[in-house]
């Protein structure tokens, strides 16, 4: 690791003040991705600004009945809080599929949001990776890819966005409030991750020095018809080969609103509108879920070792439509037992 300098901001206008002052830094929340990047020598900022005790942990109610999600609230202070498990249960189990209790127990909101590719090629930093040094190439790309992504990729990157708090985000539309050296902004969240381009190197659309202050949730939650899917090679402790996030509106046995989104599939979390237009005014049936899953597959690509993501993405659509629909009140995690 690097030698680096370290200061604790005292206000969010500090933290961007402070930021500012120094070249090459980076904020610090829960330090559960970024250390291990500097540990690693993947990323190397000279400074530190630790924002992980800022007023930004707080939980609240907002005027238009939605619920704002402080910035530094850890992951397992949101999934427990009372009024995310039963307002948008969704994200308490999307969260609660993730990583581990300790590290649930450190990890921020924010942090969430700006964790970067656990891509094997992008932490080792002896082989080629545009993620992290731009123009060198990629080496999943005709190398070894099977957790790699089918979905929203380029010729110059197919990693894929690693969490599952935001695949869940990425179904129920909040809003990334930010503030930065020119003031503050807020950054609708399907806006706020990018897909790779030709610029791998950019994870997200925020500015030099703009610093996520909270994550403001719609009041629409999809608490009845929901549901969490994540598959993965072993039960605890893994990333997503395939997630998907469903949520549904039902009159009787037809769909009238409809949020789908996958994790480990692409740059990004992968919401698709299109496929959520195709479930509306349907019968909630084998028949329309396998019709949409098909659709939401059709443009996939894979690259040799993860072919199999494609039929697995596929399967996996119907059965989160299905559960979605039966109303199953906690998410569904499987893993597999042999390596496709």
């Amino acid at each position: 690791m690097y030698p680096f300098t370290y200061s604790r901001a005292t206000d969010v206008a500090d933290a961007v003040r402070d930021k500012a002052g120094h070249g090459a830094s980076a904020y610090l929340g829960g330090g559960t991705n970024l250390i291990d990047l500097m540990k690693y020598n993947v990323e190397q900022p000279a400074h530190l600004v630790n924002v992980a005790k800022l007023p930004l942990d707080k939980i609240e109610d907002l005027p238009d009945g939605g619920l704002r999600l402080g910035a530094t609230a850890t992951n397992a202070d949101t999934a427990w809080n009372e009024q995310v498990k039963a307002r948008y249960p969704m994200l308490n189990q999307a969260i609660l599929a993730g990583a581990s209790p300790q590290l649930r127990n450190a990890a921020t909101n924010a942090g969430n949001l700006m964790q970067r590719t656990r891509c094997y090629y992008f932490y080792d930093i002896e082989t080629p990776c545009n993620k992290r040094e731009p123009g060198s190439g990629c080496s999943a790309i005709g190398g070894y890819n099977r957790i790699h992504a089918i979905l929203g990729a380029s010729e110059a990157c197919i990693a894929t966005h690693p969490s599952d708090m935001c695949v869940a985000l990425a179904a129920l539309a909040p809003t990334v409030r930010v503030s930065g050296p020119n003031g503050e902004r807020s950054i609708a969240f399907e806006d706020f991750h990018r897909l790779p381009g030709d610029q791998p190197q950019y994870d997200n659309i925020l500015a030099e020095g703009e610093l996520i202050t909270s994550l403001d949730l719609p009041e629409k939650g999809f608490a009845k018809n929901f549901t969490y899917l994540k598959l993965r090679d072993r039960h605890s402790y893994a990333f997503a080969l395939v997630s998907v996030a469903v949520g549904l509106e039902l009159e009787g046995n037809t769909i009238t609103d409809a949020r789908l989104a996958l994790g480990g599939v692409a740059h990004k979390p992968w919401r698709d509108k299109s496929a959520e237009q195709l479930l509306k005014g349907q019968p909630a049936t084998a028949e329309t879920f396998g019709r949409v899953a098909a659709h939401v597959v059709a443009n996939a690509v894979g690259q040799g070792s993860n072919d199999f993501k494609i039929e697995l993405a596929r399967r996996a659509i119907v059965r989160a439509l299905q559960q979605a629909t039966e109303g199953r009140q906690r998410a569904t995690d499987a893993f597999l037992n042999s390596n496709p």
